[in-house]
């Protein structure tokens, strides 16, 4: 479980891929507290780390989840938003984020905004998800407010901080990004369709 918090921006240092699998090295600075067998989430996507060496850890990526995310558009030297699985006592910073992307979508738009950036994303709305004004969504493991939804489309504002110490800081127009959509609004949705 996590919080769409961004912890810290990580570096992938090193791609290896095995059969369908990939395996991804990363160096980030709180690696010396990492333990393998822990989960991480890179862009949003809960991995496990399976090794670690001095300031890098690696994780592996299957094919389920290089076909449903960003992941296998990861190149050496990217950055990748980070987040530690969240403490249970912990405050609830951003929303419940379970690291399970439902989707991409595509950056569509950046727009500066009197302090503030306006992103547009577009998304292929056959799978059911949903956005509504107001809500929350977690974008690339970030958790966000939606501040327009349409069909197939929304839009979230970003603050200064945000952009600067995400990868929103680098994040251009078609980019493709993760989606996490709200756990709960995935559930009353169900419930009201079925």
């Amino acid at each position: 479980m996590f919080t769409g918090i961004i912890e810290t921006l990580g570096t992938i240092t090193n791609i290896t891929k095995e059969q369908d699998n990939i395996h991804l090295t990363v160096r980030s600075n709180f690696t010396n507290e990492l333990k393998i067998d822990q989960s991480v989430a890179h862009n949003g996507v809960c991995l496990t780390v399976v090794a670690i060496h001095n300031d890098e850890y690696t994780v592996t990526a299957i094919k389920e989840t290089l076909n449903k995310t960003n992941i296998g558009n990861l190149v050496e030297t990217d950055s990748v938003n980070l987040e530690r699985g969240m403490k249970l006592g912990d405050r609830l910073d951003g929303h419940i984020v379970q690291g399970h992307v439902d989707q991409t979508a595509t950056c569509i738009n950046i727009k500066n905004d009197n302090g503030s950036t306006i992103f547009t994303f577009n998304y292929d709305s056959s799978n059911k998800n949903i956005t509504i004004e107001k809500g929350s969504i977690t974008v690339n493991g970030v958790s966000l407010t939606v501040v327009n939804s349409k069909q197939n489309e929304f839009s979230v504002a970003i603050i200064p901080y945000t952009k600067e110490n995400t990868t929103f800081m680098s994040l251009k127009q078609n980019d493709c990004v993760n989606l996490e959509f709200d756990v709960i609004g995935k559930y009353v949705s169900r419930l009201t369709n079925s």
